[in-house]
Order: C-alpha cells, then sequence, then structure tokens
C-alpha cells in the first residue's frame, strides 16, 4: 500500500461492542429502514448490489434513488448527528439522530419524506433477523450513544479506504465495497467466474431466491461486523461459497486470525487490527492469505483475475 494512505494506531477507534450493542441494534434497525426505501425503488441489480449503503465523509449514504423523474438521496450524518434527506430540486429534511424507538424512527422518515412530495412503502419486517418486529411496532429498541455511533463510522472510513486498496489488486469481477444494512456490515466480494452449486437458503426473513441470486457464482468475500449473534466483539471475517476442501486448516496471517465452526469463516478480531503499529499491513495480510487460500485451493483462474499494485502507478 502507498505511504500516502497509510493510517495510524490512533485513527482507528477503540470500539468495544458490549459497550454500546444497544446503539447497534437501534442503528441497525435504523439503516434497513432507509436501506429498504432504497430497495423499493432501484432498480434490481445482480447479487443485490442495488440495496447497500455507502461510507462517506460524514456517515452512510444511500447514493441518489430515482423517484419517478426525480432522484433523492438519505444520509446518516454521524458528526452533526442527523438523518439528511436531500431531493435534487434543492429541498432536504432533517431527522435528528438522537435516542427514539424504531418505530418513532420509521414514521419520522415516512413523514418527512411525504413532505417533500415523495411517498415510498416498504415491506417493514427487518431482513436477516430471527423472530423479527416489524419497524411500526418496535417500540423496545431506542438507544442512541452518539460517541459510538461516530466511533463505528470512524472505524468503517479506515476499513472502506483498505478494503478499496485490496479491491484494486483484483481485475476479475468484484463487488463494490459496500454496507450491507440487513446483515450490518460491510463487505467486498470476488468472484472467480465459475458458477457455484445450489445455495441452501434458510436466511432469517430473507427469501431463499435471492440467496441463491446471492451465491450464484464462486465467491471469496470479506467483511467487518461491530458484533452480536453469538461473537460479541468487532471482527473481520473472510469466507469462501462454496468452501474448497481444506480451507478451514489453511493457513493465513496473521497469527491471531482463527476458523470459526460456529460461523464457518476465518474471524480477525477487530482490536487486532485497531493496535497494531501498522494497522492497514495486518488487515491486508488477512484479506491476502484468506483470498490466496480459497483461491488456490478452489482452483482460481489467478493469472487472469489479479494485478499487481505495482504495476500501475499514482498521479
Amino acid at each position: 500500500m502507498s505511504n500516502i494512505n497509510r493510517s495510524e494506531r490512533t485513527d482507528w477507534p477503540d470500539l468495544p461492542f458490549t459497550d454500546w450493542s444497544e446503539t447497534a441494534y437501534t442503528l441497525h434497525m435504523w439503516t434497513q429502514i432507509v436501506g429498504k426505501i432504497r430497495l423499493s425503488q432501484t432498480p434490481w441489480t445482480n447479487h443485490s448490489w442495488h440495496v447497500p449503503l455507502y461510507v462517506t465523509a460524514r456517515g452512510l449514504s444511500t447514493s441518489p434513488i430515482p423517484y419517478g423523474g426525480r432522484a433523492f438521496e438519505i444520509n446518516f450524518d454521524f458528526i452533526d448527528h442527523q438523518l439528511n434527506i436531500q431531493s435534487n430540486n434543492d429541498a432536504q429534511r432533517l431527522v435528528p439522530l438522537a435516542p427514539r424507538t424504531v418505530s418513532d424512527f420509521y414514521r419520522a422518515v415516512l413523514e418527512n419524506l411525504h413532505e417533500l412530495g415523495i411517498d415510498i412503502s416498504i415491506y417493514t419486517t427487518p431482513s436477516e433477523i430471527a423472530n423479527a418486529v416489524p419497524f411500526e411496532l418496535d417500540t423496545d429498541h431506542h438507544h442512541y450513544n452518539p460517541d459510538y455511533a461516530a466511533r463505528f463510522w470512524r472505524a468503517l472510513v479506515q476499513i472502506d479506504r483498505v478494503f478499496k486498496e485490496f479491491r484494486a489488486r483484483f481485475i476479475g469481477k468484484c463487488s463494490p465495497v459496500h454496507f450491507f444494512w440487513g446483515s450490518f456490515d460491510l463487505a467486498v466480494t470476488r468472484f472467480s467466474g465459475r458458477e457455484a452449486p445450489l445455495h441452501p437458503g434458510g436466511v432469517p426473513n430473507f427469501p431463499d431466491w435471492v440467496a441463491r441470486e446471492a451465491y450464484s457464482h464462486e465467491v471469496s468475500s470479506a467483511g467487518f461486523w461491530p458484533g452480536g449473534s453469538g461473537f460479541n466483539s468487532a471482527a473481520f471475517y473472510s469466507y469462501a461459497y462454496p468452501a474448497p476442501d481444506g480451507f478451514s486448516k489453511a493457513r493465513i496471517k496473521p497469527a491471531s486470525a482463527f476458523w470459526s465452526e460456529q460461523f464457518r469463516e476465518f474471524l480477525l478480531p477487530y482490536h487486532e487490527v485497531q493496535s497494531a503499529s501498522s494497522p492497514d499491513d495486518v488487515l491486508l495480510d488477512f484479506l491476502q492469505s484468506t483470498y490466496e487460500s480459497a483461491a488456490d485451493l478452489g482452483g482460481w483462474n489467478r493469472a487472469a483475475l489479479e494485478r499487481d499494485p505495482a504495476s500501475f502507478a499514482r498521479n
């Protein structure tokens, strides 16, 4: 990685999941509401690439969403702690990010859209959540700690940058670096180009046909999530679908990374990156070594899919 874009240890905030888990869940539901608005208006793109959010210099954004002949976008601002709904006719509405129930946030977003002349209906059951409560009925989740929301975003800024550096090494089909609100994670996925076996589906509140379309071709995927689902620590992950024989036994970097039988993927605790003398190098080692294991064991045509980062110059 070029020294121009290297980070320091102090750029990576502490992010202990147990200290902000309630805020994380509430924010997860808020991003689902906004993400489902984008989903309802955006043409279907392969592997659900039309639904994620994107990291910005202030938070997370939908990017422009079509509405008839107009466009609007919705931005989470974790500096001023507000949701900014911006229309291309220069009209905007602001929804404060503060302690409030998921139900209240849901109504406030739709009401502010209505005031902009944008009337949208979404499926209100949260995706990829077992025993999920529809947004309009969720009065239990109402926490919002602005400090931890900002820390989460600051971590995403660093991770987004390193993931994009990793993505640039690949010339085969590759996803953007994007934030999936269903699973509440930042991810990037590489494809071998070959079709994959039919995905078994079974994800809670997630249609099997969507999962099967998402995994229609062989992938090596990596990402970051803040914790939860039985692993109460922020972590990076990497998996392959289908996982080639021997993948779980592969030797990867750094030594602190490990194979999780529970999740069927490699995990690297966020703290191991955040506390390293060179966080970028530690994360890139994890991304590269897990990808190489998946590609080599899976027989990918790496010569046709990769490029040497030194082969292209920066201006």
